[in-house]
């Protein structure tokens, strides 16, 4: 009898935690699919979003492709998008938002466009503050949580990044605000990461300096590497898992000392 009360008891808790849905966007990029399996490893149902193809079952167990700088600008990409979201969640509460996708136009101030201005800020700043809003309605009474990926940028930075910069650092910014301006409606923290190994970061550089780059770029942190996906994802759950319910409203810095030294490759 104890045996069979113990088995159903671990059903239970299983199908509670399958019941934790996630939104993930940018889900196909390096970050967004480390913290897709971590999430999915621990019992989560990822919902994914990104303006790529989806391209593996094992990150992303339902996916929608959208143009999130569209989405932040337009009612009708809008009321569709979040429409899609909620068929998704079958009924289910949402019980976490990532808003990871960005845009990294780098450009000096004289280059700057109207048109990559505003992609940047409609991707990396409106997106997620848009959808963080019309999502409000679906997130779970007493678990829901918001998670920012934002950037050193938004402290320091480097010629050529105004654009990136400007908007981590309103990112940052409006991660504090909607905190206080929420209260315990929902939890919100933002993480803000030094080099991490992406797919993002080695695009920025011609291929066969890649090596070299990653190499001469480690050598600036103190601890002689930049940082993972992996790494990333595991903070994102330690945010995430109940242990750290007090943590609101914070930018919290992953980033390998980088920001205690004077010096970066510019």
């Amino acid at each position: 009898m104890l045996g069979k009360l113990k088995e159903n008891l671990i059903i239970n808790m299983s199908k509670k935690i399958k019941n934790q849905c996630v939104v993930i966007t940018g889900s196909e990029g390096s970050i967004g699919q480390a913290i897709s399996v971590k999430l999915i490893n621990h019992g989560y149902t990822v919902i994914g979003l990104d303006i790529k193809d989806k391209h593996s079952e094992s990150h992303t167990e339902k996916f929608i492709k959208v143009d999130l700088g569209k989405f932040a600008n337009s009612s009708t990409i809008s009321r569709n998008l979040i429409e899609e979201i909620q068929d998704l969640l079958d009924g289910n509460d949402l019980s976490l938002l990532i808003n990871n996708a960005a845009v990294q136009i780098t450009e000096k101030t004289e280059e700057i466009s109207i048109e990559s201005w505003n992609s940047t800020l409609s991707t990396n700043l409106s997106a997620p503050f848009f959808l963080t809003q019309k999502l409000l309605p679906f997130f779970s009474p007493t678990n829901g949580s918001v998670i920012n990926i934002s950037s050193i940028h938004a402290r320091l930075t480097k010629p050529r990044f105004v654009s990136y910069a400007t908007s981590k650092a309103a990112i940052s910014g409006m991660t504090k605000a909607m905190a206080v301006d929420l209260g315990s409606k929902l939890r919100i923290n933002a993480i803000e990461p030094a080099a991490i190994e992406t797919s993002m970061l080695k695009e920025s550089v011609s291929p066969e300096n890649v090596d070299d780059f990653i190499s001469r770029l480690a050598s600036f942190h103190p601890q002689n590497r930049i940082g993972s996906p992996n790494e990333i994802a595991n903070l994102v759950y330690s945010l995430t898992n109940g242990d750290l319910r007090f943590v609101h409203g914070a930018c919290i810095s992953i980033d390998g000392g980088i920001s205690n030294r004077l010096h970066d490759p510019a």
